[in-house]
């Protein structure tokens, strides 16, 4: 079965939930791409910031 057979079973869900889970997904995925693809010199350079 698909995963979105499993959510309809569930008794309340409606779509206000499936969107929210979508865009949490897409915001957590989004992230987790930008930070693995972003060069440490630039996470530095953030870093030192609050200390100038």
């Amino acid at each position: 079965m698909k995963f979105i057979h499993y959510l309809e079973k569930i008794s309340g869900i409606d779509v206000y939930g499936m969107i929210s889970l979508s865009i949490f997904v897409l915001f957590f995925v989004t992230m987790l791409t930008w930070v693995f693809r972003t060069k440490k010199s630039i996470f530095n350079e953030i870093s030192r910031i609050p200390l100038d």
